[in-house]
């Protein structure tokens, strides 16, 4: 029974990679570069609901709700100011770009609310189901993560699929130059899914700070990196890619800290990644792209 909980532990920690990871590989799927400061984005997002309902006693969806705004916003006016004027820049530009803008977000929360830990309150008010005479229970947080992580990757995946500007993005992701010349506004759609991707990022620091009550400015740095991992894990640019890496990611670190090594546990993920991109470079559901020169 005792891995069995251990594995409910992993989906439900690789449920809120999973939506990280689905923040990533938007904007690698259809900006082609990698935000390195979408952990930062999480962590603001967690400072968000800390002060609206922790501190305030907002109601928890009014507060989820701000929180969603105010990382939407934050996630627009980053590529507004930080990434679209490196728009036809080198990739080694928009990265040191990505990680200065990461640093920026970390020092001002260091600045505004201090380095000192501080206890965040659920916003989740969903009781635990316990099953088996109650050798195994589930909490509300492992419940609502996978849900709405489920729900989210359906709803994104129909959105690409069916609608105008989801076609805009999958069009902007195969060649911009030819989606512009189609009329596609590029610097919209490519803001557009910044916005998107932002706004996962308040849903996923809002659950991974239920989940695991301490937020401090350096909360979304971990959870960042390995939803990135997560993301290539899956096959980058993939949505459902995304989630299969997030959980797989998530199960193999509890399960590793279980029977291995909690010491171990972050090495073990990285190798993990390391054999499986040796394996198969472009992920478990990423496709081999070949460009014409």
């Amino acid at each position: 029974m005792s891995f069995v909980s251990y594995l409910v532990n992993g989906i439900s920690l690789g449920s809120v990679y999973a939506l990280i990871a689905l923040g990533y590989t938007m904007v690698y799927g259809i900006a082609k570069m990698l935000n390195f400061a979408h952990g930062d984005v999480i962590m603001i997002g967690g400072y968000t609901v800390f002060v609206t309902f922790s501190q305030m006693g907002m109601n928890p969806f009014l507060s989820l709700l701000i929180s969603v705004v105010v990382c939407t916003v934050l996630g627009v006016v980053i590529e507004r100011l930080a990434y679209k004027p490196l728009r036809t820049a080198s990739p080694l530009a928009v990265l040191i770009t990505a990680i200065g803008v990461s640093y920026l977000l970390q020092n001002v929360a260091l600045l505004i609310f201090g380095a000192d830990t501080k206890a965040f309150t659920s916003v989740v008010n969903v009781p635990a189901l316990s099953l088996f005479d109650g050798k195994l229970t589930i909490s509300g947080e492992t419940i609502v993560t996978v849900i709405v992580c489920i729900v989210i990757m359906i709803a994104l995946t129909s959105f690409i699929k069916y609608t105008k500007a989801g076609r805009a993005m999958l069009a902007v992701s195969e060649d911009k130059g030819a989606a512009q010349l189609m009329g596609i506004n590029v610097n919209g759609t490519i803001a557009l899914t910044f916005a998107i991707g932002s706004a996962l990022a308040a849903v996923a620091g809002v659950l991974l700070c239920s989940a695991y009550p301490s937020l401090t400015p350096y909360t979304g740095s971990m959870p960042g990196i390995k939803a990135f991992v997560a993301a290539v894990f899956g096959g980058i640019g993939s949505i459902p890619g995304a989630f299969i890496g997030g959980i797989l990611l998530g199960v193999i670190e509890c399960l590793s800290k279980a029977y291995i090594s909690s010491q171990l546990s972050d090495a073990i993920v990285f190798g993990v990644l390391i054999v499986v991109l040796i394996v198969r470079p472009t992920g478990i559901l990423g496709k081999n792209i070949q460009e014409k020169v």
